[in-house]
This record gives C-alpha cells, sequence and structure tokens, in this order.
C-alpha cells in the first residue's frame, strides 16, 4: 500500500445513460461511442501511475477495465455524497494524499494527476478547475466534508461557491491547469481529442446519415 491514492469515478458505459446532453445531438449510440473512447483516454492516464488506485463505477463493477485495481459501486444519494463516501473510504483506510478524477476528460494526463497529488504537500485542498465552472480534480490531505454537500452540482457557479466557503474557513486550496470536459456537441467538435480521432469521426457520421 502506498499513502497516496487516486480514485476514478467511471459511469458504466450503457446505452442511453452516458453523455445524455451530447446524445441530443449526436443520438444514444453517437453518445456511448464518444464515452467509451473518454474512459479508454482516463486507463492510459492512470494505469502509469505507481501508486493504488480505486476505481468507483456507478452501477456495476466491469472486470474488464482497470483489470488490476480495487473496484467497487459508489455509494450516495446524488454525486456530493458518492464522492465523499469514496475519500472517507480512502481516509480511514490509511491514506495521506488522496485525488479523485472523473472519466470524461479528453486532455486528462498523468501528469495533471500528479500535480494533483504534489499540490496537496503545501494545501488541505486541491481542485483542477473544469471550464463549465466545474472540476475535473479534487484531493484532499485532510478530510472536509463541507466540500460535497449543499453544493449546486452540474451548475456553472460550483467551484466558486466551493472555493468561497473554503476560502471562509481558512482551508488552504491549491489549483492545477483548466481544462474542458466533453458534455456538448459544440464541445466535442472543438476538441483536439475528436479532430485527431478519424475513427470515431466516421462512426458518428455513419451513425448520423
Amino acid at each position: 500500500m502506498t499513502d497516496t491514492l487516486v480514485i476514478v469515478f467511471v459511469k458504466n458505459i450503457k446505452l442511453g445513460t452516458v453523455k445524455t446532453r451530447l446524445a441530443k445531438t449526436i443520438g444514444d449510440f453517437g453518445a456511448f461511442e464518444v464515452y467509451t473512447e473518454l474512459v479508454k483516454i482516463t486507463e492510459k492516464a492512470t494505469e502509469a501511475l505507481d501508486m493504488d488506485k480505486r476505481i468507483y463505477f456507478s452501477n456495476t463493477v466491469v472486470e474488464s477495465q482497470w483489470e488490476h485495481d480495487f473496484k467497487a459501486v459508489q455509494k450516495g444519494v446524488d454525486l456530493g455524497e458518492r464522492m465523499m463516501n469514496a475519500f472517507k473510504d480512502g481516509f480511514e483506510s490509511g491514506y495521506k494524499k488522496i485525488v479523485l478524477i472523473g472519466s470524461d476528460l479528453p486532455d486528462i494526463n498523468s501528469t495533471h494527476i500528479k500535480n494533483g497529488l504534489d499540490a496537496l504537500t503545501t494545501n488541505d485542498v486541491v481542485f483542477g478547475p473544469a471550464e463549465d465552472g466545474g472540476y475535473y480534480l479534487v484531493g484532499m490531505s485532510k478530510f472536509h466534508d463541507s466540500i460535497f454537500i449543499n453544493k449546486p452540482w452540474s451548475q456553472p457557479k460550483l467551484l466558486e461557491l466551493t472555493l468561497q466557503e473554503l476560502h471562509n474557513n481558512d482551508i488552504s486550496v491549491g489549483t492545477l491547469d483548466t481544462l474542458n470536459d466533453i458534455d456538448t456537441y459544440e464541445d466535442l467538435i472543438a476538441s483536439d481529442f475528436y479532430k485527431s480521432n478519424l475513427k470515431l469521426q466516421e462512426k458518428i457520421q455513419q451513425l448520423n446519415d
């Protein structure tokens, strides 16, 4: 066991349940293909990390993904409670630094995750801001459950309000590079991830012809 832990939150890749905002434009099959590719990127970003990982699936553990890592199902009524429970379990297991990432970021790599853990050397909390006002990474060196309680999930003020609350409570916070996740068709076609993936473009084109 290492003293650092990386938690990955993954939605089970099931038709009609992933990237629902994107699906309104490119259909359920297109959204399924996009999310499948994004999860592969997340796997690649974490596989080279020489530290413990825990993969939390939304509904059912998938043994073929992250084959050699600890896997479980997320617990809680909303995203905040599910993340809070994952952190709580990690700290209770003895980890000193924990970061959690999602699985829909086309530009994430192992450096972003390492930078998050490094920031916890001098900060209690770290965030990787997302362009939509949320965050793609959250990390802690001490457990602060307030981060996850009564927050406007999926709203553009999420990170701003969370940072304000932490500042008011004199909790030290570090921030990383801002990245963009893929929620809408505009996000998708503007991304290098999509522009450079000709196979994905062809699949989506065929699905929508």
